[in-house]
């Protein structure tokens, strides 16, 4: 069984492989001066004069897909949940060597949020313009020297407020502030970050895209109530402050259920310290709805595929079961330290069965599935060899240091051939509903690749290579 771009392999999946990929991955999305260190070779610096035309310095961060532009919200989300990983599967990480990897994963978002927010009612929430950067298919390496596309900063403040963002933003750091040792340099700085926005996020309330049109083509927010739980949640946990208990115990009636967990809806979260009795029942009340539904336990139960992947939306479907399978395996292990079983409308689960509910999503998106398609880049021979990104498909600047302007870039997309460059430990959207998928880069809902995608897979992949 072959396609165009593809060669079959049917080995059975590494989930070690794939953890030390799916870190490796965010080396390839890097903005700005390139560490020494750095890894994924074909990439270069780029993007270095970010924010110089507001005067701030917002060099760094993580593109956010297959684009060359830093989108704020799901950017945040991306070092929330890459934190949380750390977290919860710390131990595991230490285990198979990653610990670091997901720290200086973590490390390169907060140092550009940190940049991103000057002030304590100021929040740059977006660099570049999604229009003019998708009317464009260049290397991020060449955006400076041809100066087609702007690099237009965004933010929002105390007139242009943005809930979403801002708690979205302190959630990151809250998390990050977890992650890090007690020692690390940066953690007070992490820690007067997450307070002030905080703050900013409750007193000037408002959704982002409304202070930032531009994202709402592209990362629409369908309210700032979830984030602002979220946020609360995070920093309870990383101030043991109880005003911010009392925040959620005054907001409950904020949550609602929830069919998918991502950059847009927190109402799956499971901060499960503070969802126990009494008024933050709904909470937990509302997560374990959530995990039931995924598990198809449920009383509303996830739609699957033919073949058993949870399906969510035809658009980057992969996003969606990532986070869920992240969740059910953080849950799975709260139970086992609870000795306790999850009730759900069809029957008592065991955490041995969450486990390989999240197993059963994990090997399918690594091979497991009727094309026998890995579905992350690198894993096996038989992954998607044409992902719909910029950087990976045009010949890399350190083997043609050539400029390539837009037009140029435009006949790498569409060139009948394999990309220069692997993306290795890319997710990418995934298949429809069919378990249907075509390799083919202008084919973006499935061959897309985004940061968000992979944070949850690293702390589920760590949890099943243990």
């Amino acid at each position: 069984m072959h396609e165009k771009g593809l060669v079959k392999d049917a080995a059975s999946a590494d989930y070690a492989a794939a953890l030390t990929k799916s870190l490796l991955f965010y080396e390839a999305q890097r903005s700005g001066k390139l560490p020494p260190k750095q890894r994924v070779q074909w990439r270069g610096d780029s993007a270095l004069s970010d924010g110089q035309e507001a005067g701030v310095d917002l060099e760094g961060g993580y593109y956010d897909a297959g684009d060359n532009v830093k989108f704020g919200l799901p950017l945040a989300f991306t070092v929330t949940m890459l934190s949380w990983s750390v977290v919860e599967f710390g131990s595991q990480l230490e285990a198979r060597n990653e610990w670091r990897n997901a720290l200086a994963a973590v490390k390169w978002g907060t140092d550009y949020l940190i940049k991103a927010h000057p002030e304590a009612n100021v929040l740059y929430g977006q660099v570049g313009d999604g229009k003019t950067d998708h009317a464009c298919w260049q290397r991020p390496e060449d955006m400076e020297v041809m100066k087609q596309t702007p690099r237009t900063v965004h933010k929002i403040d105390e007139q242009h407020p943005g809930s979403d963002l801002a708690a979205e933003t302190a959630a990151a750091f809250a998390a990050a502030a977890i992650a890090f040792s007690q020692s690390d340099s940066i953690l007070a700085l992490i820690v007067s970050n997450f307070l002030q926005l905080f703050d900013f996020a409750t007193k000037y309330t408002g959704l982002y895209q409304n202070s930032i049109p531009d994202a709402a083509e592209f990362y629409k927010s369908s309210g700032y109530e979830d984030e602002l739980l979220w946020a609360a949640a995070w920093l309870a946990r990383a101030t043991n402050d109880i005003s911010y208990v009392e925040f959620l115990a005054r907001n409950v009636n904020f949550g609602r259920n929830a069919s998918m967990f991502s950059w847009d809806d927190k109402n799956g979260m499971l901060e499960q310290k503070y969802s126990g009795n009494g008024s933050l029942s709904q909470f937990k009340t509302n997560a374990e709805q959530y995990v039931c539904n995924i598990i198809q336990k449920g009383n509303s139960n996830t739609r699957r595929t033919d073949a058993g992947l949870l399906w969510f939306d035809s658009w980057n479907n992969l996003q969606y079961v990532t986070s869920a399978s992240f969740i059910i395996a953080a849950y799975a292990d709260i139970l086992t330290a609870t000795s306790n079983t999850l009730q759900c409308a069809q029957g008592a689960v065991r955490p041995e069965e969450l486990i390989a509910f999240a197993r059963s999503q994990v090997d399918y998106i690594l091979g497991t599935n009727p094309k026998q398609i890995s579905y992350m880049v690198g894993i096996g021979s038989y992954y998607p060899r044409r992902v719909h990104h910029r950087g990976a498909s045009i010949v890399s600047i350190k083997r043609d240091a050539t400029p390539v302007e837009c037009n140029q870039g435009f006949e790498w997309l569409h060139k009948d051939a394999d990309n220069p460059n692997v993306l290795d430990g890319a997710v990418i959207g995934g298949p429809d509903l069919t378990d249907a998928y075509s390799d083919d880069r202008n084919n973006y809902q499935q061959s897309e690749v985004a940061t968000a995608n992979n944070a949850p897979f690293v702390g589920v992949l760590a949890r099943l290579a243990s």
